[in-house]
């Protein structure tokens, strides 16, 4: 080779030596620059929001109706909502008809009060001091009894012959009994009372009625149109007239009865009494008083069925 060829060939190389250094640098600084415009791409991209897909399309809907806003209630509006219509329960059910029974019991007991202190307060001063008179007798008379009990207790316990004293006593309280039974006669003060049923409107409950009456103002014995009345006298309509007991009797309908006239009398002729209620009937009702009233009637002694005595 020539020297000239070496020459060309060495500035060949030196000028590829050159471009390679060169190249080398330019890689060298693409190298350094790479990661910076990577870093800035990346946050490019992060900055750069993702484009959204696009919504799919709805199917065909009928379009809602608009609802109107609901209007704003006031408090007394709210309160009757809240209680109607009622939310029973089975224990709020029963506590109001037991409620409900609770007051209607005491609506009639109210009922039957004023009905009885009406015919009072409509009654008449007399009347009223009738009354009072005889429920101050009544009074006295359980007080009479009594004292005659502790008296007889007394006698037991202070007499000398016991036996002989519980005789005497035996032999009174046979008698008393007797009258109360109607085995025995009886005669005292009393009165009698006549019923004249001229229209027929009087019936067996209203005689019963009187009964109780006398009973309750004292009577200790009673008679009707000659049948002895005692504790287990049944009175029952009979056609016409009344039965006692079995025993047909007809108007007029007289009672003789012992006990104490003052008290028997006002006891058939207060307000509301047995006399006014047999007026209202059209009968004609006559009370009069008598120092002695005689009752013969009898009844035959019956021996029990069952009862028998404690003692035995």
């Amino acid at each position: 080779m020539s020297e000239h060829d070496e020459k060309r060939a060495e500035e060949n190389g030196d000028t590829r030596a050159e471009q390679r250094d060169g190249s080398g640098e330019s890689g060298n600084r693409l190298r350094k620059e790479l990661p910076q415009e990577v870093a800035a791409a990346e946050s490019a991209d992060q900055d750069t929001p993702e484009p959204e897909p696009a919504p799919e399309p709805a199917p065909d809907l009928e379009p809602e109706p608009e609802v109107a806003p609901e209007p704003r209630l006031t408090g007394r509006q709210r309160l009757v909502q809240g209680l109607w219509p009622p939310r029973v329960s089975r224990a709020q059910l029963i506590v109001a008809l037991l409620l409900f029974g609770l007051g209607f019991g005491l609506a009639v007991q109210v009922a039957s009060n004023s009905d009885s202190d009406s015919a009072l307060r409509g009654a008449r001063q007399e009347d009223l001091v009738r009354i009072l008179d005889e429920l101050d007798d009544r009074t006295q008379r359980l007080e009479d009894e009594k004292q005659g009990l502790e008296k007889q207790r007394d006698e037991l316990e202070n007499s000398s012959d016991q036996a002989e004293e519980a005789r005497k006593q035996t032999i009174e309280k046979e008698r008393q009994l007797g009258i109360l039974a109607g085995t025995v006669a009886a005669q005292g003060p009393g009165i009698t009372m006549t019923i004249e049923d001229t229209k027929g409107t009087v019936e067996s409950d209203m005689l019963l009625d009187a009964v109780q009456e006398l009973r309750a103002a004292g009577a200790e014995a009673i008679q009707v149109n000659g049948v002895r009345v005692v504790a287990g006298t049944f009175l029952t309509d009979s056609g016409k007239g009344v039965s006692v007991d079995g025993n047909k009797i007809n108007a007029p309908y007289r009672f003789k009865v012992i006990g104490k006239s003052q008290d028997l009398e006002p006891a058939l002729n207060i307000p509301g009494g047995v006399v006014q209620t047999l007026e209202k009937e059209q009968a004609i009702v006559t009370v009069e008083r008598s120092t002695k009233i005689v009752v013969d009637a009898l009844r035959a002694a019956k021996r029990p069925d069952y009862a028998r005595s404690s003692s035995q």
